[in-house]
């Protein structure tokens, strides 16, 4: 919201405190500034002039030589090149040594051998946001109302020495999107007297009633509950006053004419949205508040058709729709400069239909932004008869007799009880009662004492944000100061800080990538509906959780998998010529298990890990090398040990969906006699990696929180062994279809506790072998904690191995 200190003045006096200091004691009792405007860029020495002639300049067909009075003690002859420039003209006027906004100064000079003594200005020259002039304005130079005195200073004119104070409101401060709002909050921080217009003093009725030319109904009583009209007649159309439209444009506001002019300047100076109506476009002068009806249509005034829906709320004429209810007019009753009876609207709409309308039509206007926020039912009647009063005196318009309304225009104020003791509890303070009365009295709420030691406080209807003591509390905390309120230390038992075993296990698995010379990437929640079917593993039998109302159909939905996300991200590289990436997210996938949501969607965090191009780059004495399946599995057995939980890893050779059918595995946690599965990992399928223009890619998605779970906290240390180890190698010839991890596992319980480790060093196939035969090398150690294992020992442990490797794989050792 723009205040206008210049306007704001008319209602609660300024005197002896500069915008600036304002605007820090408005910041410090709870609104933000935002920004200090001085409508004034740089201008001086710019004063109203006459031109008394025009003609063409001698030597220029483009150029026009006037004559000027400008309240000087001769008149002055300036060249000037704009085409709307025409004797009898009000203009800005900037004389010789004038300044103007950019370092401009104004110096006398000759154009093609004719003297000039000035220059005549147009609103740009002058700093000011031409596209908030009336549109007849924003060419040539700047045309000034006639009224206007010859020599009189630009700045007073066209209100330039006013400052504008940015109000960086928060939704609950409805109340101080009006300027007699803004008025009560300064008036409360200043402790001054506030002076509201009273309009039914200046009211001038004829005796013809407005009921005998226009009725008004409502149809849709939830969504309106008080609509107010009255009937002006004999109006003419034309500019508002200069003083108006410095106002409405001080707030951001475009001048129209003056019927509009005063609607807006009423808006923003009770905070009441108005509409007139060209009444003689209405059907019998007849309005019905209703809503819109399967299939209808209105063309609202920025020219565009809206098609309609059974929720909006609509202002008709009983026969066609007139007007999007609180958030714009029809064109079809729109008034224009042929407009001669208006029937004028104030009305209290439903903020939430109005949001709705508002949001599902992508039309937002300053009247839909203060239905939104619930405006003061109070102000309805008070607001009209401000409007009518000033089209009355700026329009010539004949006002009837009475207000057409239907619904209710009772409003009770809100009266919430307030006990002293629990005010200076909250706030630690020592205030008196007389205290808290005194800035009651300032907030303009009514109080009375009740008990000892208990108020009851009378809330106006402008503050619809008080509805409970604590509020009340606030109030009195931000008015007495902030920095006013003792400062009193903490006392009480304290907790250290801490991350949660999450949050710490995030963390160190973020440090292991990064210091492992991966890249930690960030990608969209929100995805596309055909994304959520590549790699459902992790979410299988789910569904995609959709949005509401996505920013388009390529965010429409929550993702299912990061690895999409990833694939994007490579083909984002690739295109820019990187191919070589290493990187990783931790994130959420999203999922439910119903097809239209009723309870609250699944969130699971993952890890997800792409590689793809190259693990060493080509060089003069190497050939590049690609990376592979293992380096992705690699990369995962790291972290698992990290976590120590190597033990309990299975990779099972599978086929999950959207990967290479022959290289890619699901990843399992043994868990007693339970396998969860906890992941895939593997190379994504050709079809999909040719589909996005890349190369091999390696892809793993790792569920967090059976990790979460398993992970011991504890920091496990082991001495340093004090016996020698025992090596032997195997190397066995098996079908191609075992697994290595089989036969590992199965030397591992086959050995016993003697073996301390085992691992392929080699793989080998050829002819020599026989067809679907392989050579698998196996590297065992065998140790002994407390003493040196025996030779004996380790040949019986061996023996086992080789048995259990014959009986179970039909495995032959290999000479």
């Amino acid at each position: 919201m723009k205040v206008s200190t210049e306007w704001l003045a008319d209602y609660v006096s300024l005197e002896n405190v500069a915008a600036e200091e304002l605007a820090e004691q408005i910041t410090r009792a709870g609104i933000e500034i935002d920004e200090i405007e001085n409508r004034n860029k740089g201008v001086s020495k710019v004063v109203v002039g006459y031109v008394k002639s025009k003609e063409k300049h001698p030597d220029a067909d483009k150029l026009n030589v006037c004559i000027v009075d400008a309240g000087q003690e001769e008149d002055l002859q300036i060249v000037c090149g704009a085409k709307n420039v025409a004797a009898g003209q009000k203009v800005p006027v900037a004389l010789v040594g004038a300044k103007l906004p950019g370092g401009l100064e104004i110096k006398k000079a000759k154009l093609r051998g004719v003297a000039s003594q000035g220059m005549i200005c147009s609103a740009k020259e002058l700093g000011m946001n031409d596209k908030l002039l009336p549109k007849e304005q924003q060419e040539g130079i700047l045309v000034l109302q006639e009224n206007v005195q010859v020599g009189t200073p630009i700045g007073t004119v066209l209100g330039l020495d006013d400052k504008v104070l940015e109000f960086d409101l928060t939704p609950n401060r409805s109340d101080c999107l009006s300027m007699i709002g803004a008025a009560y909050e300064v008036g409360a921080i200043l402790g001054r007297d506030v002076k509201l217009p009273k309009p039914e003093k200046e009211l001038v009725e004829v005796s013809d009633a407005a009921a005998d030319h226009i009725s008004v109904k409502i149809s849709a009583p939830e969504q309106c509950s008080h609509y107010a009209a009255r009937y002006i007649t004999n109006v003419k159309i034309g500019p508002s006053p200069q003083w108006m439209q410095n106002r409405l444009m001080a707030a951001g506001v475009r001048p129209i004419n003056n019927i509009v002019d005063i609607t807006n300047y009423v808006m923003l100076e009770y905070g009441q949205p108005l509409h007139a109506f060209d009444a003689d476009k209405l059907e019998g002068g007849a309005i019905d508040v209703r809503l819109a009806k399967e299939g209808e249509t209105l063309v609202t005034l920025d020219g565009q058709e809206r098609k309609l829906e059974p929720h909006m709320l609509l202002i008709t004429d009983g026969v066609k729709p007139v007007a999007l209810a609180g958030v714009m007019g029809g064109l079809n009753s729109e008034v224009t400069d042929g407009t001669v009876n208006i029937l004028l609207e104030s009305a209290k709409f439903d903020g939430g239909t109005v949001r709705k309308t508002s949001r599902q039509l992508g039309l937002r206007s300053e009247a839909s932004l203060r239905f939104e926020k619930e405006v003061d039912p109070s102000a309805v009647i008070p607001a009209l008869n401000r409007a009518a009063e000033l089209i009355c005196r700026y329009a010539s318009g004949a006002i009837h007799k009475g207000i057409v309304e239907a619904g209710s225009a009772q409003t009770e104020e809100k009266v919430i009880v307030l006990s002293f003791d629990k005010l200076n509890r909250f706030l630690g303070t020592d205030l008196s009662m007389l205290e808290v009365k005194t800035i009651f009295n300032r907030l303009h709420f009514s109080c009375a004492d009740t008990a000892q030691g208990v108020l009851e406080v009378k809330v106006p209807t402008r503050r619809g944000d008080i509805t409970l003591d604590v509020d009340l509390i606030e109030e009195i905390a931000r008015l007495y100061g902030y920095d006013n309120i003792p400062t009193t230390a903490i006392e009480g038992q304290t907790t250290p800080g801490a991350y949660t075993k999450a949050q710490a296990i995030r963390r160190d698995i973020r440090k292991l990538f990064t210091h492992g010379g991966w890249q930690e990437v960030i990608t969209y929640s929100f995805t596309h509906p055909d994304t959520t079917r590549l790699f459902p593993a992790l979410t299988e039998g789910s569904h995609a959780v959709k949005l509401l109302m996505p920013m388009s159909e390529e965010r429409s939905v929550l993702r299912t998998s990061v690895i999409p996300n990833l694939l994007d991200v490579a083909a984002y590289n690739a295109n820019r010529k990187q191919n070589d990436l290493a990187v990783f997210e931790i994130g959420n996938v999203f999922y439910t298990q119903e097809e239209q949501v009723t309870v609250q969607p699944k969130e699971l965090p993952v890890l997800s890990l792409m590689l793809c191009g190259n693990r060493v780059d080509k060089q003069w004495n190497q050939a590049p090398e690609s990376v592979d399946f293992f380096d992705l599995k690699g990369a995962l057995e790291t972290l698992f040990e990290f976590l120590g939980l190597e033990d309990v890893i299975r990779y099972v050779a599978n086929q999950p969906e959207g990967y290479h059918p022959g290289r890619s595995a699901s990843v399992y946690l043994q868990h007693g006699t339970e396998q969860i599965l906890i992941g895939t990992m593997g190379q994504v399928h050709p079809q999909l990696q040719q589909e996005r223009d890349l190369g091999d890619v390696y892809t793993a998605e790792i569920l967090l929180q059976p990790l979460y779970d398993h992970t011991s906290e504890d920091i496990r240390y082991r001495e340093l062994p004090r016996f020698p180890a025992s090596e032997r190698d195997i190397a066995v010839v098996v079908d191609e279809s075992v697994e290595a991890g089989a036969m590992l596992e199965a030397i591992r319980e086959a050995a016993g506790e003697l073996l301390q480790s085992v691992q392929v060093f080699d793989v080998y196939t050829g002819s020599k072998l026989g067809e679907g035969k392989k050579s698998v090398a196996i590297s065992t150690v065998y140790r002994h904690n407390e003493r040196t294992l025996t030779d004996e020992e380790v040949s019986a442990a061996h023996a086992a191995v080789v048995t259990r490797l014959e009986q179970t794989f039909h495995a032959e050792l290999r000479k």
